[in-house]
């Protein structure tokens, strides 16, 4: 009798226990994720995915891989796409434009100054005169906080040096051909040149630290509009959370971090483990108050350093672009 007892309470747990699970999957939010094909972020989205990280939270993601970032911006802006990732100097300008767009901290992770490991540069005042390649154009912000601290230093950088802009991959072509003496560049191409003998002689944070704002700021973050996270609060929240949970596990795990490898697009043991140890250093927690007031601050310097064709009519920071986790609808 309580052999036969034992086998009707495991049967009906596991059937219980089976509907829970396809009930609950049946309820899932979708949210559609529009990011570069060979982006970092892709690390981050495919681990949730792989992993089912997004079902265990109660949200289906879809990856929506794109060839730019600005068909990214379009498909937000279009409904095409429920997130996206970019920095929140992009969301200040569009807010200031009347879009609603709200911004989540994703990632830390910066660019920086990459010289060749002989180089006899070791101070940004050693820039005068050198041929510097800059990633992102005249307003990156990489290149403007840099001109901020030369300044600070005595040292007008747009004046004293060769510029070259260009993109990336073919800055750090360009680097590697003796045809530069130094590049601003992205974390993940910077991670291959380090691998290769390249130093970094300083990064975005280094140079906001020397600004006087002690503070490690997010660099990307998760996009959407506010009319959506207005109505999905509880989703973009788990959404945050699994994306944090897969982070953990390419930082913790090497079967997971093996498992997304073939995303690193390279093939050689130092480059991974370079690219793995940024990204991890990247990793960020719920935002708080300070790190608003400190952003602000950092959103001054750019205002000053690129004025309108930067910022628009928007000399202060507008706080309220920062999404509040701990804030559910």
């Amino acid at each position: 009798m309580r052999q036969h007892g034992k086998k009707y309470w495991f049967l009906f747990s596991f059937f219980s226990y089976t509907f829970f699970t396809l009930s609950y999957a049946g309820s899932t939010t979708p949210i559609r994720v529009s990011v570069l094909e060979f982006g970092t972020v892709n690390w981050t989205l495919t681990t949730i995915k792989s992993n089912q990280l997004d079902i265990k939270n109660g949200f289906e993601l879809i990856i929506q891989p794109l060839a730019s970032t600005q068909a990214g911006k379009i498909a937000l802006h279009t409904g095409a796409a429920d997130i996206i990732v970019s920095d929140w100097m992009w969301v200040a300008r569009q807010r200031g434009m009347a879009s609603d767009y709200l911004f989540a901290p994703y990632s830390s992770t910066a660019g920086a100054v990459v010289v060749d490991g002989q180089s006899t540069i070791t101070d940004i005042s050693h820039l005068v005169g050198k041929r510097l390649g800059i990633a992102g154009g005249p307003l990156d912000k990489n290149w403007l906080l840099l001109r901020a601290l030369a300044l600070k230093k005595g040292v007008n950088l747009d004046n004293d040096v060769e510029k070259i802009f260009a993109a990336p991959p073919l800055l750090s072509h360009l680097i590697q051909q003796g045809k530069l003496d130094a590049l601003i560049n992205f974390w993940h191409y910077n991670a291959r040149l380090k691998a290769d003998g390249y130093r970094q002689l300083l990064d975005t944070h280094d140079i906001i630290h020397q600004l006087g704002i002690d503070a490690t700021l997010p660099i990307l973050g998760y996009v959407f509009s506010q009319s959506w996270g207005n109505s999905q609060a509880i989703m973009i929240n788990r959404f945050l959370s699994a994306s944090r949970q897969a982070a953990d596990l390419l930082c913790h795990s090497d079967q997971h971090w093996a498992a997304i490898v073939p995303l690193t697009r390279t093939a050689d043991v130092s480059t991974q483990a370079l690219l793995r140890q940024d990204y991890c250093n990247g990793r960020v927690k719920p935002f708080t108050p300070i790190d608003t007031q400190a952003i602000a601050r950092v959103y001054s310097i750019l205002s000053d350093i690129g004025g309108k064709d930067l910022v628009g009519s928007n000399k202060l920071l507008d706080s309220s672009l920062f999404w509040n986790e701990s804030y559910e609808r």
